[in-house]
């Protein structure tokens, strides 16, 4: 069984051209019929005008008047209508009788006989024109009285044949119908001009495919979960979906609108308004953590930039606590290797028989990892922060740094709230530590200084806190070279870095920090440290409007899982 196949349909530019085409040659059509009877009439009009002066001109002539009264008027007016005849153009000038006996005609033999034709009115001293079939055919004819002192005394009838006329119309026709084709080949021409750029540009597509390709892409503009925006060349919102909205954080109908004018941040806006291509950039909102991808759109001209929007603030906590396990992973190896060698001397003092002195040095080692964490847990009884710190110390004495919980550190057990999560404190004190670290690092005397505690007093002084409320202090000072004023403001921005850039790139901790703090409404500033170096401070609000409900197991778990979700890696200054 032989399959027909089945035609594809005309392409969208392929159906305007039909109907442009059967358009086109209508309207040529009709103005061509309609000139040609427009044109028809009128030559009727002016046959009939031009029969009307003949005849009137031959019924003023003196000679014509005078013979009409001799016996033998034939004899001198068919000589002159011959002659009027052939100089006026007309087929026949005929001359009569009163009563309508023809005195002359084109045909002689006609002579004498009755005019065929109406009279009646030129009888009664009127002039009309009128088409009648007469001896010659159908003519368009003028009869004429000729008066001689108000007495008719005999008529004049001058008149063209219909045939002339429109052999006269027919050669008109020709032209017209030249001038028609012209106009039609140009319509024609210029129709195929205008679908061919319109069949470039819907890719000769039908309009089916048309309408199911706009379905489509409404479909999957609103289903993708990435943000997508697209830009004109002008750098305007030609288009966005519910994902761009969501995560550049933006409400009103911003098509049409400047990305300058979005009111996103400086770097974000910057990316968007570049015209190089961004791969994989990671930038920040106030509340989330994107990666920017831009394509310029160019066809000879630059005509817009897609921009794709991925959401990874999940993904880079994932990452910093991958970070944070592998920095607790080199801690509790070099820990597992000090450990080895304690016990070897403690092993070795047993063996030469100094067992005091293997007590006293086992005792003495004791002594000094328990007096860290009782200090650690006396100043910071809050498990979360508690954990970290611990985690920390063993970070920063493997890199030969000391960190130090200062005296004024006081944050009692469940005294955060549920609207401060346990992960963006980690955030903020596990970068501000790193970043102090690697700023001490290699410095005389290296040491990291942190200051936990909450006071209501500050809380007073600060207009932007209710006086109910109180607020968390996290200060961490290092002994390193400090941060240049003039850099003050640009170590919190995306990308800054006095380091060499690694795989994942540098300039994202301090970001961090500062989105957290934005994000619950708290301050993050960089002052000279005492003994110099850099002072880091970050002020939150604790709000009181939560109830801490969890229970002593659930902060141990805590307390066991907090190192964990450290944002990690000293990627700032």
């Amino acid at each position: 069984m032989r399959v027909t196949p089945r035609l594809r349909p005309r392409s969208l530019a392929g159906q305007l051209f039909a109907v442009q085409a059967v358009l086109i040659a209508a309207v040529v059509a009709g103005c061509a019929l309609f000139t040609y009877v427009s044109d028809r009439t009128q030559a009727q009009e002016a046959a009939g005008r031009q029969a009307m002066a003949v005849a009137a001109a031959v019924a003023d002539a003196p000679s014509v008047r005078a013979a009409i009264r001799t016996p033998e008027p034939t004899e001198q007016l068919q000589p002159y209508a011959t002659e009027a005849q052939r100089h006026a153009g007309v087929d026949f000038v005929t001359i009569m009788t009163r009563d309508g006996i023809r005195l002359t005609h084109p045909n002689p033999d006609r002579i004498g006989e009755h005019f065929l034709g109406h009279i009646e009115k030129a009888q009664n001293g009127e002039s009309f024109t009128e088409t009648f079939t007469g001896t010659l055919g159908p003519s368009v004819r003028a009869v004429i009285p000729v008066m001689e002192n108000g007495e008719v005394i005999g008529l004049v009838s001058a008149g063209i044949r219909v045939q002339a006329i429109s052999d006269r119309v027919q050669g008109q026709l020709t032209g017209l119908v030249g001038v028609a084709a012209g106009a039609l080949a140009l319509g024609g021409m210029g129709t195929y001009i205008v679908n061919a750029r319109l069949r470039r540009h819907t890719h000769n597509m039908n309009t089916a495919e048309l309408s199911n390709m706009h379905d489509y892409h409404q479909a999957a503009l609103h289903a993708v979960r990435e943000g997508l925006l697209m830009l004109d060349g002008q750098y305007r919102v030609a288009l966005i979906n519910d994902g761009a909205r969501e995560l550049l954080g933006v409400t009103d109908d911003v098509v049409d609108r400047s990305v300058a004018d979005l009111g996103l941040p400086a770097p974000l806006t910057g990316a968007l308004l570049s015209s190089e291509p961004r791969v994989n950039e990671v930038l920040l909102t106030a509340e989330r953590v994107l990666v920017v991808n831009t394509s310029p759109v160019s066809g000879g001209q630059r005509r817009g930039t897609v921009v794709t929007l991925r959401d990874v603030t999940e993904l880079q906590s994932l990452t910093g606590e991958l970070n944070s396990e592998r920095g607790f992973t080199q801690a509790l190896r070099s820990q597992a290797h000090e450990a080895a060698n304690r016990l070897h001397t403690v092993v070795s003092l047993i063996e030469l028989g100094r067992s005091d002195e293997a007590i006293d040095f086992a005792t003495a080692e004791l002594e000094l990892a328990q007096a860290l964490t009782d200090k650690v847990v006396a100043a910071v009884s809050e498990p979360v922060l508690a954990a970290l710190l611990l985690g920390k110390a063993a970070q920063a004495n493997e890199r030969g740094v000391e960190l130090v919980v200062s005296e004024d550190s006081r944050i009692d057990d469940g005294l955060l709230p549920e609207c401060l999560p346990a992960r963006d404190l980690v955030t903020v004190l596990g970068n501000l530590i790193d970043n102090a670290v690697d700023a001490a690092q290699g410095s005389v005397g290296a040491r990291v200084t942190v200051t936990a505690y909450t006071d209501e007093s500050d809380a007073l002084d600060d207009a932007d806190v209710p006086a109910e409320d109180s607020l968390l202090v996290l200060r961490v000072s290092d002994t390193g070279t400090g941060v240049d004023p003039a850099h003050a403001e640009a170590v919190f921005e995306r990308g800054f870095s006095t380091k060499p850039a690694g795989p994942g790139g540098r300039g994202l901790g301090l970001a961090l920090v500062r989105q957290t703090a934005r994000r619950h409404e708290g301050t993050l500033t960089v002052s000279e440290a005492a003994g110099g170096g850099a002072q880091f401070e970050v002020r939150l609000p604790l709000r009181t409007t939560g109830t801490d409900n969890t229970t002593g197991t659930d902060k141990t778990v805590q307390a066991v899982q907090a190192p964990r979700a450290a944002v990690a890696g000293g990627d700032d200054v």
